[in-house]
């Protein structure tokens, strides 16, 4: 199945500017293929302001997000792979949603991660799950 990051990316995009608010991103500008101005990168992360009124040109595709912003008063392209988008949410009250972290890293093809990219093994911990100590808990920390 196809990733459902673009499907929900464009579902939260619409809800926010559908309550009159506006939508930022959060980007982990240290992915392959992220298009940004070097200066708007802080931390290896950017957040990006892509309402209506702020970009031109927004495609919100399956693969990547692209748009054209003006940065220091110069229009600039950008280009940010699904995958490295982290979150999506209103400015003015902080709801959304953050993505969960994709499994290995992207592959610089654009194609599907191959068993062997991913770096690990996938098979989870070798422990065997009958020697646990006690039952899996919650605690409230205040």
């Amino acid at each position: 199945m196809s990733s459902n990051r673009p499907y929900l990316l464009r579902a939260i995009y619409d809800w926010v500017v559908d309550n009159g608010l506006t939508p930022y991103i959060l980007v982990d500008a240290t992915r392959e293929g992220v298009e940004v101005p070097p200066q708007a990168v802080k931390d290896g992360q950017v957040v990006m302001n892509i309402a209506v009124q702020a970009v031109a040109d927004l495609d919100l595709g399956n693969d990547r997000v692209c748009f054209k912003a003006r940065f220091s008063g110069v229009s600039r392209q950008v280009s940010i792979p699904i995958v490295a988008v982290l979150a999506i949410y209103a400015q003015e009250n902080g709801q959304g949603m953050m993505f969960p972290e994709e499994v290995g890293p992207s592959p610089p093809d654009g194609g599907e991660a191959k068993p062997d990219d991913a770096g690990a093994d996938d098979r989870g911990p070798t422990e065997d799950p009958g020697t646990r100590k006690g039952a899996p808990h919650l605690r409230v920390v205040k």
